[in-house]
């Protein structure tokens, strides 16, 4: 933050926000917010940029929060974000979902445009939605990686790690939430075997595909 700056940090989680704080430096000009951004009470004119990381795919109409979260900005202000691009690109849910087909029933894909962590894949909704709430300058980058999906003291640990953040969030938890011991119990030696087949010696390295997104908000 430079001299004189402010940041306000909005989340709907009250336990993320309750992290934020916790990790917070002390003395500094931060302030946390639970709300919703798509329709919390920001000061207009107030900001010089909004950035999210991994948040914007979830509001219901994408178009209408960031018209209202642009009023924040100052003109000329900027909008900086990361998001998911497909599903098929993104090893921490197609490896596991792809090792459980024909163990589990499929789940049926979410529509398009349905809120969720890969409903800004497309590019050009992405920059319809952003040119429709108002701003200009966009640009929509790829960015790939290869991450640690699971990390341990040994091979075997980092794997087993990779399993467990499987099954408690994304899809495959959803998918798993009412199955019998048995079902869980088969599909975690086949998630298990499609990490381990991943490279990393004290980690599990998978593909990662993001959208950096940027755009301004009109000086005039």
């Amino acid at each position: 933050v430079g001299a004189g700056g402010h940041v306000l940090g909005v989340d709907i989680s009250e336990a993320l926000i309750g992290r934020a704080r916790a990790l917070a430096p002390q003395d500094t000009p931060v302030q946390f917010q639970v709300a919703d951004a798509s329709s919390a009470e920001l000061p207009e004119g107030a900001f010089d940029i909004l950035f999210s990381r991994f948040g914007v795919m979830f509001f219901d109409d994408p178009t209408a929060a960031f018209a209202h979260m642009r009023h924040a900005l100052k003109p000329g202000g900027r909008v900086a974000f990361v998001c998911w691009r497909g599903v098929a690109e993104n090893d921490w849910v197609r490896l596991p979902m792809d090792a459980v087909k024909g163990i589990v029933p499929p789940m049926a894909p979410p529509g398009p445009e349905a809120p969720g962590p890969f409903s800004f894949g497309d590019r050009g909704r992405v920059a319809r939605i952003l040119t429709a709430a108002g701003f200009t300058d966009i640009g929509i980058a790829p960015f790939d990686a290869s991450i640690p999906f699971g990390e341990g003291a040994t091979r075997d640990a980092a794997i087993d790690e990779a399993v467990k953040m499987t099954f408690e969030v994304g899809p495959l938890s959803r998918v798993l939430a009412d199955q019998p011991d048995d079902i869980r119990a088969r599909a975690s030696a086949a998630v298990r075997a499609a990490f381990a087949g991943r490279t990393g010696e004290r980690s599990v390295m998978i593909d990662r595909a993001t959208w950096i997104v940027t755009a301004r908000n009109p000086t005039s």
